[in-house]
């Protein structure tokens, strides 16, 4: 399979600057780090793969590494990860990433063979690819050579992308994208409200009627799905927020208030535990590379 992966990073390399980029196909990305220095970003629900290098990353209290012709996939999106990208040698690291259709993929799901229920995965799934995933990416990389053919064949390269992934080691957890039940897809509701009312005080009973369980049966399985609890998602998903705001200038204060702390000390405090740098430090930082607040899966 080398000779599939060297083929993919020469195409990446022809397209890719340093960091990451949304490509011209769509939910198609793809990246090139150069420093081995930590990044903090959100990772979308989506499946990504690294080309070259390995890449290390941190989901709640879990640190996972994962190398070349390892890919992640993710149903949800999952608190704000610390990333540490591994060069190779004097190679960049290189990787690639799908954010999941929805649509795309239950109508795939309805056209293939059922398979038996099996028991419900983590929120996210990591395991090396076969050389029929590896050679459906590539065909579907290919595009970025050939732009005038992306809005014709991408929808089928896409589409067999999906399928040989749903065949793979991670489809099982794929699966359950299209499932309206089961305990994945309740932790996945109340995220969903949550990434709405993260700025608000609430209750955990509140978001645990909103998934249909009760208190002690909500904090379990969302901390199987995500590997944090509740409070600290609500918790991360502020301070994502904050930093994003710091980015486009908005000054300390005025940001720690408008995520919803009610005392900026706090907020100071608990932003510096998460990013290692006090806010106003940590946004002249940004600023400067405004791409460490992507959400873009590579």
């Amino acid at each position: 399979m080398k000779d599939l992966l060297d083929q993919m990073c020469r195409r990446v390399l022809r397209h890719a600057d340093d960091k990451q980029l949304e490509t011209a196909i769509p939910r198609l990305a793809i990246g090139a780090f150069r420093q081995p220095e930590p990044t903090f970003t959100a990772v979308a629900a989506g499946v990504c793969m690294v080309l070259q290098g390995a890449k290390q990353m941190m989901v709640g209290k879990k640190m996972l590494r994962y190398g070349a012709g390892t890919c992640f996939a993710s149903l949800i999106e999952l608190p704000t990860t610390c990333c540490i990208f591994e060069m190779d040698g004097d190679q960049p690291y290189l990787g690639t990433g799908l954010t999941l259709d929805h649509a795309l993929f239950t109508a795939l799901i309805a056209d293939m063979p059922e398979e038996p229920s099996k028991k419900e995965f983590l929120g996210f799934h990591i395991g090396m690819v076969s050389r029929e995933v590896l050679e459906a990416w590539d065909h579907l990389l290919a595009l970025l050579d050939t732009p005038k053919d992306i809005p014709i064949l991408a929808p089928s390269r896409e589409r067999e992308l999906l399928y040989r992934l749903l065949q793979s080691p991670h489809g099982p957890l794929l699966r359950q994208i299209a499932r309206e039940e089961g305990k994945l897809a309740q932790v996945r509701r109340a995220i969903d409200w949550m990434r709405n009312h993260y700025d608000e005080s609430f209750p955990i009973e509140t978001v645990a009627e909103i998934a249909g369980m009760s208190v002690a049966s909500f904090n379990r399985h969302f901390r199987v799905a995500t590997s944090t609890s509740p409070l600290q998602y609500q918790k991360t998903l502020r301070l994502q927020a904050a930093r994003r705001l710091l980015a486009s200038d908005v000054d300390a204060t005025r940001t720690a208030y408008a995520v919803g702390y009610e005392s900026p000390s706090q907020f100071s405090r608990e932003y510096s535990r998460l990013f290692g740098r006090p806010p106003k430090q940590d946004a002249s930082r940004l600023r400067e590379n405004i791409s460490d607040i992507s959400s873009v899966v590579v």
